[in-house]
């Protein structure tokens, strides 16, 4: 699944950034006779043009070539019929569901909250709370105890009572017997949107009014407001606590070891790139993608590095739940820019409590885009079917419905009958609505009735009102039958087919090679006279451990051993290694100093199947698509229209 929202992701933004289409066309190919038209071929290629890495395939002749291949793959997938698959089907639905909230929201509210939620962005909060629950649907004569109670609770703590003990007594949030309410440090965004504004609009030190939320009435005491730390940019050396699922009991002594040689005034990076367990970011000395409060996965991790200053740059040896670290501070950086944050905070408002907002603006406009006009006679009669019954969620609809069954009303060119305003009615009898008498009752569900299907029929209509929004649905139609066409017949046969693996390997074997190997033991320390004794000892056939136990001390760490296999060239092999068997010299590189002892040569050759596997079932994929698609050529009959070929090049080169 993560490789079809990869490959379906792509598509999305790619096809949000295409040009709008010419308003002239004409038929560039056929496939059996079914036409493919010159304004998406030139849409696609102009959108896709910096997206192409591989030269050759901004070439207008081998780009048809490919656009052609696309087509044949998409008639092939609807000629097995997998457009009929409901798991397809659903898939495209979610699509759909997404790309429409671009031509479903309003831009002026959604603008306002982007710019309240990035405001409040810059500041994070320290508060309390106290919660005294009420249904959200409950009724006014509850609320309103819910209320007083709140009230009374916050005459109490203005008196004098400490809030936190206050908290622990009466507070309905489970998690206040343990933390007397304080819920930390949070920022926009974090909290339900109602909460969110009781902490925003209540200054330092003051007790906010009880505010409602979904989960009843709160007291809110601020703590302190802080700036936002935005990001960080830090290495890190790390030495896992656990391999294949085993403890390593060495890991705390290697992580010390490792500090001890930093304070001697070792670099970090080289350091990093020798000892570092964290294989993403040692090659890089240690350096890691910069990042912001709760951007990962350990709390501990990012208060060390939140906490590195200029003047002390390096934290000393912690442990989180992955292994033990080192952190060393490259840069802070304050929190993103308005512009750069804006497509995180829609998407956030879209998830959040805001978007109610959104909606009813959006309902307010669809209102005056589609006038309803009811039949009154239908709907009279449509109220006087409800019964008092619905409250307690017994009312049944009417055995004879058929009489229900015109015209209620329309919207745009869709008719809208009684019965299906009635099957509303009954869907809303556990939707907690208490709104009386009937009649009352009968309006607002018409009202929420109306506005769905305002909605529905603007949303069922994108098509027909943006051109742009149905070229960016056929792409993707086309790309997730494509999608799960090459699952089926590349993707799934190349990890599958071993027999059909193993031969394509062996008339691409001579392309997979080794390099000369060597087991090796690496010696190195930053004090030449101590490594000329150490390799006193080497020459004596005397043990790595030996030689540490003879020069290392618990204050002082002169020399680390590093063993294993390594192919020529590799970075942890000094670089005037030869490849064989024997002590080399004393050899340097920077502040360094080494010695290779080298046990036993593996001469270069060709790897295994299992050694170069990834490599070559990726080669075996292009091999099996390359003969698909030659197969489809034959299979399907495809004409090129090649004088409006020609004058498509000329418009594009224009």
């Amino acid at each position: 699944m993560k490789l079809k929202n990869l490959f379906l992701g792509l598509l999305m933004i790619v096809a949000l950034m295409s040009n709008a289409q010419s308003n002239s066309k004409e038929v560039l190919f056929t496939i059996d006779g079914k036409p493919y038209y010159t304004d998406e071929f030139i849409r696609v290629y102009n959108k896709n043009l910096d997206l192409v890495k591989d030269e050759s395939q901004k070439d207008l002749n081998q780009y048809l070539d490919l656009f052609v291949g696309y087509k044949l793959k998409v008639n092939k997938a609807n000629k097995l019929g997998l457009q009929n698959n409901t798991q397809y089907q659903n898939e495209l639905k979610s699509y759909r569901v997404q790309l429409a909230k671009n031509y479903t929201t309003d831009s002026k509210v959604t603008k306002e909250l982007v710019d309240e939620g990035y405001s409040r962005l810059l500041k994070e909060i320290n508060a309390s709370h106290i919660l005294i629950t009420v249904n959200e649907n409950a009724a006014p004569a509850d609320t309103l105890v819910a209320y007083n109670k709140a009230i009374g609770i916050r005459d109490r703590i203005l008196k004098g009572e400490d809030f936190g003990t206050v908290a622990q007594e009466v507070s309905q949030d489970p998690s206040a017997k343990e933390n007397k309410g304080n819920l930390g440090y949070f920022t926009s965004f974090r909290m339900v949107y109602a909460f969110e504004n009781g902490a925003y609009k209540t200054p330092v030190g003051r007790i906010s009014m009880p505010v409602r939320t979904r989960f009843g009435y709160h007291l809110i005491k601020v703590n302190d407001i802080r700036d936002n730390r935005g990001e960080v940019s830090v290495a890190h050396i790390m030495i896992l606590k656990t391999k294949d699922g085993v403890e390593v009991p060495a890991a705390k002594n290697t992580i010390e070891d490792v500090y001890k040689k930093l304070q001697q005034g070792e670099k970090f990076d080289e350091l990093a790139k020798q000892f570092s367990e964290d294989k993403s970011s040692s090659s890089k000395g240690g350096v890691l993608n910069r990042f912001g409060s709760g951007q990962l996965s350990s709390d501990d991790f990012e208060n060390q590095a939140f906490g590195l200053t200029k003047e002390n740059p390096i934290s000393k040896p912690f442990e989180t739940q992955f292994g033990w670290h080192i952190v060393k501070l490259i840069d802070k950086y304050p929190i993103k820019s308005y512009d750069n944050s804006k497509v995180e905070l829609e998407n956030k408002i879209s998830k959040d409590d805001r978007s109610r907002l959104i909606t009813n603006s959006l309902n307010e406009k669809l209102r005056k885009k589609y006038l309803i006009k009811k039949d009154a006679k239908l709907y009279t009669a449509i109220v006087k079917c409800i019964s008092n019954d619905f409250y307690d969620a017994k009312w049944e609809l009417p055995a004879d419905t058929k009489k229900y069954s015109g015209t209620l009303f329309s919207v745009g060119t869709k008719k809208i009958s009684g019965t299906i305003f009635l099957d509303y009615i009954y869907s809303k009898q556990k939707s907690g609505i208490t709104l009386k008498p009937v009649e009352k009752l009968a309006d607002k569900l018409f009202e929420n009735f109306a506005d769905d299907q305002r909605n529905q029929y603007n949303d069922e209509n994108l098509e027909n009102e943006f051109p742009e929004f149905s070229a960016v649905m056929d792409e993707y139609r086309d790309g997730l039958l494509l999608f799960d066409l090459m699952d089926k017949e590349i993707w799934q046969r190349s990890k599958t087919d071993s027999t059909g693996l193993k031969a394509f390997y062996e008339t691409q074997k001579e392309k997979h090679l080794w390099k000369t190997r060597v087991n090796a033991e690496i010696y190195s320390s930053t004090k030449l006279d101590i490594l000329k004794k150490a390799l006193v000892m080497i020459k004596k056939n005397q043990s790595s451990k030996e030689i540490k136990d003879k020069f290392n001390t618990q204050e002082v760490l002169n020399i680390m051993t590093n063993e294993g296999v390594y192919e020529e060239g590799a970075e942890a092999l000094p670089k005037e290694t030869k490849m064989e068997v024997g002590i080399s010299e004393i050899t340097n590189k920077g502040e360094y100093y080494f010695i290779t002892k080298i046990t036993k040569v593996i001469p270069a050759g060709v790897k295994t199947l299992e050694e170069c596997r990834g490599k070559v079932v990726n080669d075996y994929q292009q091999y099996l698509e390359q003969n698909w698609v030659n197969e489809l050529k034959k299979e399907f009959s495809i004409n090129v229209n090649q004088d409006v070929f020609e004058n498509v090049k000329k418009q594009i080169k224009k």
